[in-house]
C-alpha cells in the first residue's frame, strides 16, 4: 500500500468511545485514541490529568474504494452526531512511510500497572528498580500502549501470567501484548496475525527488546491452530467484540488447555453479556470483568479435566 489517508477528529469523554467504536469499522489495524491537554514533560500515568477532551486517530487506504469508504464513515458519524456533538473530521493523505511517522508525533513514554514501562524506541525514558520496560516502534501495526483496551490486556498480563506458560497472543498487532507476556516471566509465546505488516513489526520489536527466543511471530489465525497439536496456558485476544464471538464459534475454547486462562479486551459495556455468553457456550467461563471507561475485559477459564 502506497498511501494512506488520515481521518481525524477531537471529541469529549462521553462521546470518544463510542466513535471509536464506529471509526473501528473503518480503519485500518484499529484506533489511536489520544488524550489532549497532557503536558509534555508527564510521562508518568499518575501525573495524567483526568481526560476529558481526545483526538481520534484512523487511517484507511488511499486506493479506488477510499471515496466510498469515506462516504460510509460520513454517514455512520452523521448518525451519531444526533446524539453527541462532534466537530467535521478532517482527512489527509500520507504516504506509507509518513503514516509510521504520524505515530510518533503523539506517541510518548508511559507508565501502565504497577511495573511496566511503555515507551517509543526514539525515545529513552527514566527507569526505576523493579520496572518492566517495553520499548516499541509500532510502524504500520496496531498497538502503541495507549488505547484503553491495550491498557487493560497489559494490567491482566501483570496479574496473571507466572513461569513456564506458553502464551497465545491471537492478533499480535505490534507485539506489545507478547512482549509483555515474555518479560513478565511466560515461558514461551506465540504471536500470530493474520497481516504480514503484523508479523514483521512484532518481530523487529521483540529482538529490540531481546526476546525473540521466547516470541515466535508467524503468519495465521485460529485455523492455523486447530490443525495443530499446539495448546496454550493462557491466550490473549484483543480484537472486536464480533470477532471474538465468532472465533467462539470456530473452536476458540479447544486452544487452551484445561485451567487455562483466557483475555478477552476490545469489548464496550453493552455486548458485554452476548460476549459472556458466547465464551461460556465455547468451554470458557468468564471469572473477572475489568473496565476501564466504556472498555471492557474480561478473564474467562477453561475448566480443568
Amino acid at each position: 500500500m502506497s498511501a494512506w489517508i488520515e481521518v481525524s477528529l477531537c471529541a469529549d469523554g462521553e462521546s470518544a468511545e463510542a466513535i471509536a467504536e464506529v471509526l473501528e469499522r473503518f480503519g485500518h489495524q484499529g484506533v489511536s485514541l489520544e488524550q489532549t491537554g497532557i503536558p509534555p514533560d508527564t510521562w508518568d500515568e499518575s501525573e495524567v490529568p483526568p481526560g476529558r477532551r481526545f483526538r481520534l486517530r484512523a487511517y484507511f487506504p488511499a486506493d479506488d474504494r477510499a471515496a466510498n469508504t469515506k462516504k460510509e464513515l460520513e454517514t455512520a458519524l452523521g448518525l451519531m452526531r444526533l446524539m453527541y456533538p462532534m466537530p467535521q473530521p478532517s482527512y489527509t493523505t500520507l504516504d506509507a512511510e509518513d503514516w509510521a511517522e504520524a505515530w510518533k508525533a503523539h506517541y510518548q513514554p508511559l507508565r501502565i500497572g504497577q511495573r511496566l514501562l511503555i515507551r517509543p524506541l526514539w525515545i529513552e525514558a527514566e527507569t526505576m528498580p523493579g520496572d518492566v520496560e517495553i520499548a516499541l516502534d509500532p510502524g504500520m501495526a496496531f498497538g502503541t500502549g495507549t488505547h484503553p483496551t491495550t491498557q487493560l490486556c497489559l494490567e491482566a498480563l501483570e496479574r496473571l501470567i507466572s513461569p513456564a506458560q506458553d502464551v497465545l497472543d491471537l492478533g499480535s498487532g505490534s507485539g506489545i501484548l507478547s512482549i509483555a507476556a515474555a518479560k513478565l516471566g511466560a515461558r514461551k509465546v506465540l504471536a500470530l496475525d493474520i497481516d504480514p505488516v503484523a508479523v514483521e513489526a512484532t518481530a523487529g520489536n521483540a529482538r529490540a527488546n531481546g526476546v525473540q527466543d521466547k516470541i515466535i511471530a508467524q503468519q495465521g489465525s485460529l485455523d492455523t491452530l486447530l490443525h495443530s497439536a499446539r495448546r496454550f496456558d493462557v491466550i490473549i485476544v484483543n480484537i472486536l467484540a464480533r470477532v471474538i464471538q465468532q472465533l467462539t464459534t470456530e473452536g476458540l475454547g479447544e486452544i487452551l488447555r484445561p485451567g487455562g486462562l483466557a483475555i478477552f479486551s476490545g469489548i464496550i459495556d453493552e455486548q458485554l453479556d452476548e460476549v459472556e455468553t458466547a465464551l461460556a457456550r465455547c468451554g470458557l467461563q468468564p471469572i473477572a470483568r475489568h473496565q476501564r471507561g466504556d472498555w471492557l475485559l474480561v478473564e474467562a477459564k477453561r475448566a480443568a479435566d
